[in-house]
């Protein structure tokens, strides 16, 4: 009996402990998140890739958040504007500060994306994603998230090169369970994220944003910087 109180005990020092490293993040400290997206289909015809390369920091560079490496098999139906995506994702991320450690995270993921085209000039896209996460330490769990995008030539009417164009997104993501083992929990709402950005097609297939992007957890506010390459081919 004693054993399993003093077992307790230290499940909820640990989670404190947790909580406390959270809030020890520094919220006026401005991060860095520097990324490269890519995608291509085979032969034009409906299947094709998908993925993405991110670099993320708590601060400008050095103090590393998370490192983000994912990508995917796509299929968009004839004669639609919707894609969808089968992928796989591995995070590594960071603990803010000096330390080195890091937790590890195995993720699958189901995504379409749909894309539309308003009043000839504002570029639009909803993007649903459900993913499947193997969290280091933690039990398995879900999530769902939910993005709008913008873009709108400035310029021009289209996004071909030569286009500069303002960027635009908001994500919501929300967790499927709450509790992820040993008596600790996650709130319901997870985080959002709010972003805006200069764009510039530099060539066919090729764009790049700088921005910032503003975002929200269950238990931190920070900002960040961003700077990320769009690339299709």
């Amino acid at each position: 009996m004693m054993h399993k109180h003093l077992k307790k005990w230290v499940i909820v020092a640990f989670t404190l402990l947790s909580l406390n490293s959270f809030g020890q993040i520094d919220e006026n400290q401005t991060g860095a998140w520097y990324m490269y997206f890519w995608n291509t289909t085979l032969k034009d015809g409906p299947w094709g890739f998908q993925g993405d390369v991110q670099h993320r920091n708590w601060d400008i560079i050095g103090d590393l958040e998370q490192l983000l490496l994912r990508g995917g098999l796509t299929y968009q139906p004839q004669n639609t504007q919707v894609k969808l995506t089968l992928g796989y994702a591995f995070i590594s991320t960071g603990e803010f500060g000096s330390g080195d450690a890091t937790t590890q995270e195995s993720r699958i993921y189901q995504e379409a994306l749909l894309n539309q085209k308003v009043g000839g000039r504002l570029y639009v896209t909803h993007r649903f994603r459900y993913e499947q996460r193997f969290v280091e330490d933690q039990d398995f769990r879900t999530r769902l998230r939910y993005n709008l995008f913008l873009n709108l030539p400035l310029n021009r009417k289209d996004l071909q090169p030569g286009a500069v164009y303002l960027a635009f997104y908001n994500e919501l993501f929300v967790n499927g369970q709450r509790s992820i083992g040993e008596d600790r929990e996650v709130q319901i709402f997870d985080r959002n994220r709010t972003y805006g950005a200069l764009g510039y097609s530099v060539a066919k297939g090729l764009r790049v944003q700088a921005g910032f992007m503003q975002q929200i957890t269950d238990n931190w506010e920070k900002g960040q910087i961003q700077l990320s390459a769009h690339h299709t081919f």
